[in-house]
């Protein structure tokens, strides 16, 4: 997809890890899809991290495909339209 990655330590891994990186301003966005008791740990790390330094923290795949729609959208598109919920859902008002 032509992104740039690099792996990064789970917090119970060692250092630096994902917490620190947070912490360093070195991430962006989180898309942290935990599995299991054992990412319980990690997961409550990452999300209390993300709180504190401002970063967005999605959990879900459908949240994520969400995300990079609206980046890819937001990229192609200079024109942000807000509409409210009342808008959206009012009788006869089309989508665009």
């Amino acid at each position: 997809m032509g992104l740039s990655v690099e792996n990064v330590f789970k917090v119970n891994e060692g250092r630096p890890n994902i917490a620190d990186a947070i912490k360093t301003g070195e991430i962006a966005l989180i898309i942290n899809t935990p599995l299991g008791r054992v990412s319980r740990f990690d997961e409550q790390a990452i999300r209390r991290a993300a709180l504190q330094y401002n970063i967005p923290c999605l959990t879900t795949m459908t949240g994520a495909q969400a995300i990079v729609e609206a980046i890819a959208s937001r990229a192609t598109n200079d024109a942000i339209n807000v509409r409210s919920l009342q808008e959206l859902h009012a009788v006869g008002t089309a989508v665009h």
